[in-house]
């Protein structure tokens, strides 16, 4: 090996060996166990990622309404949130799908420039709840529906990948494969093979994207226009192998 990348290579363990404490040294033929004293072990990291469109949506709905008093404003907001909620049911959403996500009751203000104050002028309720919406092809009949029933508020979608887990194994897979090509690549750059595998580590990215608006083409002709986009589901490993110095 030449001296200047071995010296920066036993720097690099060096200084990863005070951080990270070994695990499983104990299963450890001696061979390996003396191997790891040495130093002469690589770590990389690999990642990989796979598409998988939505098939279910989490929506935030509700409505706001105003009035003189709180009773009053609290009253139509109460009417207008049951025949939504109704309507919903109706719809076919189960009531374990709906969920009350947000619940207020706020003064309104008024600036008196004469006096020099603000006054009350008026109450506001917003009653919002998050919805789910098992069937992602009917979305957008749902959310025309819940206008025509009465929301004023509709504030976010967030699509969801029902089977999310299950379709990260193939992400998990081409992670590794990643971490492996890249250790191969620089142990034989640096004059040695690549040996058995002594650590996995996994980490999870790429969470559920923020509530995006709702926007981009109809999914049918009368209903609220969605786009459904795919969704990137990633994964990163974080992989050491010994190393063997090449005869």
């Amino acid at each position: 090996m030449d001296p200047l990348m071995k010296s920066l290579t036993s720097l690099a363990i060096a200084g990863f060996l005070a951080l990270v404490p070994i695990l499983g040294a104990a299963h450890m033929t001696s061979a390996e166990a003396q191997e790891l004293r040495t130093g002469r072990w690589v770590m990389v990291a690999g990642h990989g990622s796979v598409e998988a469109a939505p098939d279910s949506a989490d929506v935030t709905t509700g409505v706001l309404t105003d009035a003189a008093t709180a009773r009053e404003a609290l009253t139509a907001n109460n009417a207008a949130m049951r025949k939504i909620i109704e309507g919903l049911k109706a719809a076919g959403i189960d009531a374990k799908d709906i969920k009350t996500q947000q619940f207020q009751i706020q003064p309104r203000y008024r600036n008196y420039k004469d006096r020099g104050a603000q006054q009350v002028d008026g109450y506001s309720v917003r009653n919002q709840v998050e919805v789910k919406v098992r069937q992602i092809a009917r979305l957008g009949e749902i959310l025309d529906q819940v206008v025509t029933l009465g929301a004023n508020q509709a504030s976010s979608i967030n699509f969801i990948v029902s089977d999310a887990e299950k379709r990260k194994d193939e992400a998990r897979k081409k992670a590794v494969e990643n971490a492996m090509h890249r250790a191969r690549l620089l142990a034989e750059a640096a004059g040695a093979r690549l040996g058995s595998v002594m650590t996995i580590t996994e980490e999870v990215i790429g969470a559920p994207r923020p509530p995006r608006p709702m926007v981009a083409r109809s999914m049918a002709a009368d209903s609220v226009p969605i786009e459904v986009g795919s969704e990137t589901l990633s994964v990163r490993v974080e992989m050491s192998f010994m190393l063997e110095v090449a005869m």
